[in-house]
């Protein structure tokens, strides 16, 4: 794909979602990892409504790190994965306590360290919690989104996002990922895309551009 045919891109979503950004309700990085990894093959609005009595009863990660296992299961059962969820948590919080002083760590390779964060968790964290556009946040809507419309010929999220980085100006990272997120639940659904009323269909490949 062109410079060009990219700029273009870029510029529609920012005209369609000008105000894109993370969905998951949150008051700090803690909040925001812990409910990222509670997203993992689950819907945001379903993370959204168990997160206010998790975050009410555990608030940081002290307190979760201290929170019988069996209370975190309760609390996020209704997300899936609840036992390996729920342990994540209870050793992220750990982790964050001990090994960086109760503050959520602003590096990609800290992050990695922490039990049930991977490159996407990271990438949320240090984009709408601090700001750093250290790769971009490649979740189903993205991946789906990226390969229809010619960013990647990838199918693996990890060459994706180098395929997305290479492509798009670091600027433009985070904003862009929440962006189509957005137009992957509004419009470019997985199953019957809207293409009849999507703005980028000029420049989507799979209307023969």
């Amino acid at each position: 794909m062109t410079n060009k045919k990219t700029a273009e891109i870029i510029r529609v979503l920012r005209t369609s979602y000008p105000q894109a950004d993370c969905s998951l309700n949150h008051g700090t990085p803690f909040q925001l990892l812990a409910a990222t990894i509670l997203s993992a093959q689950c819907t945001d609005e379903r993370v959204n409504l168990v997160t206010p009595a998790l975050f009410k009863k555990y608030p940081g990660p002290r307190e979760m790190a201290k929170a019988p296992l069996a209370d975190l299961e309760r609390l996020v059962h209704s997300t899936g994965f609840y036992k390996n969820k729920a342990l994540s948590l209870k050793e992220a919080s750990k982790a964050i306590t001990d090994n960086f002083g109760g503050e959520v760590p602003r590096s990609m390779d800290e992050l990695l360290t922490l039990r049930g964060v991977a490159r996407k968790t990271a990438n949320v964290v240090l984009g709408s919690a601090y700001g750093i556009a250290a790769g971009v946040v490649v979740d189903t809507h993205v991946k789906r989104l990226a390969f229809r419309l010619g960013l990647t010929k990838e199918t693996d999220p990890g060459k994706i996002e180098r395929d997305l980085m290479k492509a798009l100006p670091r600027e433009d990272w985070i904003w862009l990922a929440h962006a189509l997120v957005l137009h992957g639940r509004a419009v470019c659904g997985a199953r019957r895309p809207l293409c009849e009323k999507c703005p980028l269909a000029k420049l989507c490949p799979r209307n023969g551009v």
